[in-house]
């Protein structure tokens, strides 16, 4: 097996851009300089996702998930660090080049690519059965004809066949090397109580079933036999990488639509889909057949709000589905119903219309969802007042449902026409109806809190240790730290010991330090001087020849090794920024190339020509500029978010997460100072603070060894008066750094050099 080599993983993360990636899964609207969605990866009604193009990560202030492009995949789509940059060097037509991986990192590959592999080997193979072989042609192909399903949706719907032989399939696959617990496990074979392998899909034709990125997680299989014998459609088992409940077919096909059109239409079965899409109605997805779940509802917010729900004329199978309505209007998405001609569901429907017809008859019989149900319901209680009561009832839990407070209202006074109730008593039904539910969810966010409580305490710090990590060296793997005093630049006592609760009293400033080191830690933290040949004094040289000039490390083994990460990546950054330089430079010449042919056909003097000539050079110069000093301020934030590293990559977000963002209206009637912009105040005033925090820790800890020693000897008058008298002095230069720390902060000179 092979690996992508370092060179092709820094070209997918300089190419990946995070809007373009993420907008393929979440429906992406401006905000300012940034993007914001409904996030993919909790259930939420009101946007809380942002997306900055500019730093190239994204993030959930809701739930803390997102990040870089190869990050956001990963979580996404349940992918390793390998197959997420597989994933983005495919989008962006990158060539991968890799090398062999040792026995370690073969190890460290996990099921769930080989359960990718397996499923993406029967896709193809159920594709060519159905067009390449005879049984397949003359079953399976015949099927899908007189079906009036045509060859363009039987390819973008990948279609397939399944041979009708007891292990055709399973004697291909081990020919192919793949393994026969895999193959189970996804459920492309079966196993007898004898023990006895077998092709758990043959003779069906095969409906795959994508993910939103495309990966194929799950197969349908419908029989073609008339003699009854098993089931008319077997489906996947659940595994690993397939959870019924989170997916929706078609949505793959159907997502570009489903934006365009600011609409979902979900049906219920495969065919529906196809016939539908074959139609020019390519908005459309179904729920395989199954109720419609809390992870398919979710699924659906993330490209739009609004859906559409087709049912057949079977008024059995609408009120058994009435609750998927409910779901939908929990999730606060607005919903509209429509029910097709007696005999006809959307298969049929599409089969026998034209596409505008069947486009006309959606528009003008979709309804909400108040007229729906009651007109369902409400057909046969006439005569029978208690069973009115009781659909009454039943829609007033549908409306309390929905999150909006102006939307309840509207569909309050609507029923209470529709229903003839008094408004006011369907109001106070309704407000019930919410405190219950509201009950029930403060119950359950209690146990979710006191489920991640202890998660959360692990991420905050490691209480047991202080990790001594010299600038510049990282951690050995799997070496046991050592723990150590944090040395101070003051002459304090080197003999005292590190308290288990050090890097917690500490933990908020060697926060802001790491976090001043991988936002900033390329650019430059004061003015370059006239001097051509002088080197940029960065904020991360800054901070290291301060903290290595006292012998400072940080206490937090997370933050040690992130800080420790961050100085090796500067090493290669001189290279990396060339390699930029140059596409930079093609993207200038590009643009003047496009200036000046527009200037060439539009301008009419030698004066204009030479004035817009000027104006183009500025803008070409400020572009380029601007792009080379984003990837020098964004360098270190960049790469670690995209760390192959689990802790180190999910820790950078946590970090660089920027949650409020200053809109322009704050620039235009004041001068705001940005943090980039005083670099050279804030920086060194959390070296101060983290100084003054490793300060007071030693006073703590030296005056519980007095108490301690006048408790267990009040009469041992040398050590208690050496002890008060060091404690005297600690507290005098404490009070020196409150001064300093009180007052604005300014960089100290002459700055230390390494």
């Amino acid at each position: 097996m092979y690996k992508i080599d370092n060179e092709t993983v820094q070209k997918i993360i300089d190419a990946a851009d995070i809007v373009e990636v993420v907008s393929d899964f979440v429906s992406l609207k401006r905000r300012g300089a940034n993007y914001i969605g409904l996030c993919p990866f909790h259930n939420e009604r009101t946007p809380s996702f942002s997306v900055s193009k500019a730093k190239g990560i994204c993030k959930c202030f809701s739930c803390g998930k997102g990040g870089s492009p190869i990050n956001f995949i990963m979580l996404h789509e349940q992918m390793t660090y390998q197959e997420a940059l597989r994933y983005l060097a495919k989008k962006y037509n990158i060539e991968i080049k890799e090398h062999e991986m040792t026995d370690k990192e073969r190890l460290a590959e996990t099921e769930r690519e080989s359960l990718f592999a397996v499923n993406e080997f029967a896709l193809l193979h159920f594709c060519h059965n159905l067009k390449e072989t005879t049984q397949g042609h003359d079953i399976g192909l015949a099927y899908f004809r007189e079906r009036g399903i045509n060859d363009a949706m039987i390819d973008k719907f990948k279609l397939g066949y399944a041979i009708d032989s007891r292990d055709e399939f399973l004697q291909t696959a081990r020919l192919k090397g793949y393994k026969d617990e895999n193959l189970l496990t996804t459920g492309l074979i079966g196993k007898t109580e004898r023990g006895d392998y077998y092709d758990r899909f043959r003779g069906r034709v095969i409906y795959p079933v994508f993910k939103v990125s495309g990966k194929v997680v799950a197969f349908g299989g419908r029989t073609l036999r008339t003699d009854k014998v098993g089931g008319k459609y077997v489906n996947s088992p659940e595994s690993l990488i397939y959870s019924k409940s989170n997916e929706l077919y078609g949505l793959y096909q159907a997502k570009p639509a489903i934006v365009k059109k600011n609409k979902c239409i979900l049906v219920e079965g495969y065919m529906d889909v196809i016939s539908m899409f074959q139609k020019g109605i390519e908005n459309v997805v179904a729920s395989s057949g199954t109720s419609l779940t809390d992870g398919q509802v979710r699924l659906i917010h993330r490209f739009t709000p609004n859906v559409t729900v087709i049912y057949d004329s079977d008024a059995a199978g609408i009120k058994a589905s009435l609750r998927g309505i409910d779901m939908l209007l929990a999730e606060g998405l607005d919903v509209k119903v429509l029910s097709l001609p007696d005999g006809d569901d959307p298969d049929s429907f599409a089969q026998s219309h034209t596409s505008t017809e069947v486009e006309e008859y959606i528009e003008q019989n979709e309804v909400d969802f108040i007229r729906f149900k009651t007109d369902i319901l409400l057909k046969g209680t006439e005569n029978d007042p208690i069973q009115r009561a009781k659909v009454i009832s039943d829609i007033v839990v549908s409306i309390s449902v929905i999150p909006d407070p102006i939307k309840r209202d509207i569909y309050i006074k609507e029923c209470s026409l529709r229903l003839n109730v008094d408004d006011r008593v369907l109001n106070g039904e309704v407000l019930k109806c919410i405190e219950k539910l509201r009950t029930e969810d403060y119950k359950k966010m209690l146990a979710e809190r006191a489920k991640n409580k202890a998660s959360e305490t692990e991420l905050i710090s490691d209480k047991k240790t202080t990790v001594t990590t010299q600038p510049g060296v990282q951690p050995t793997p799997g070496e046991s730290p050592k723990t150590d005093t944090v040395e101070s630049a003051y002459q304090v006592d080197s003999e005292l010991t590190t308290s288990e609760t050090t890097s917690v009293n500490l933990e908020p400033y060697e926060r802001q330090v790491i976090r001043y080191v991988l936002k900033y830690g390329m650019m430059p933290i004061e003015q370059p001087s006239d001097e051509a040949d002088e080197l940029p004094y960065r904020v991360i040289d800054f901070v290291n020849d301060e903290l290595a000039a006292d012998n400072i490390t940080f206490s937090n083994t997370k933050y040690g090794m992130l800080y420790s990460m961050a100085l090796a990546l500067t090493t290669g950054f001189e290279n990396d920024l060339e390699r930029f330089r140059e596409k930079a430079l093609d993207d200038r010449a590009r643009l003047w190339e496009e200036g000046e042919n527009e200037i060439v056909r539009t301008a009419t003097t030698s004066d204009e020509i030479d004035k817009r000539r000027k104006k183009l050079k500025e803008e070409c110069d400020t572009a380029y500029n601007d792009a080379v000093n984003q990837f020098t301020a964004n360098y270190l934030e960049r790469n670690l978010s995209s760390s192959p590293d689990d802790i180190a990559r999910n820790l950078t977000i946590d970090l660089i997460g920027d949650k409020y963002i200053l809109s322009k209206i704050h620039y235009r009637f004041t001068q705001i100072e940005e943090e980039k912009d005083i670099l050279y105040r804030l920086v060194p005033r959390s070296i101060h603070e983290l100084r003054n925090a490793i300060l007071h820790d030693r006073i703590l800890q030296l005056s519980d060894r007095l108490n301690n020693t006048y408790r267990k000897n009040p009469n041992d008058v040398e050590n208690i008066s050496a002890l008060m008298r060091e404690l005297m002095n600690m507290k005098q230069l404490e009070s020196k750094f409150a001064k300093i720390i009180g007052e604005r902060v300014v960089m100290p000179s002459p700055l230390r050099r390494r």
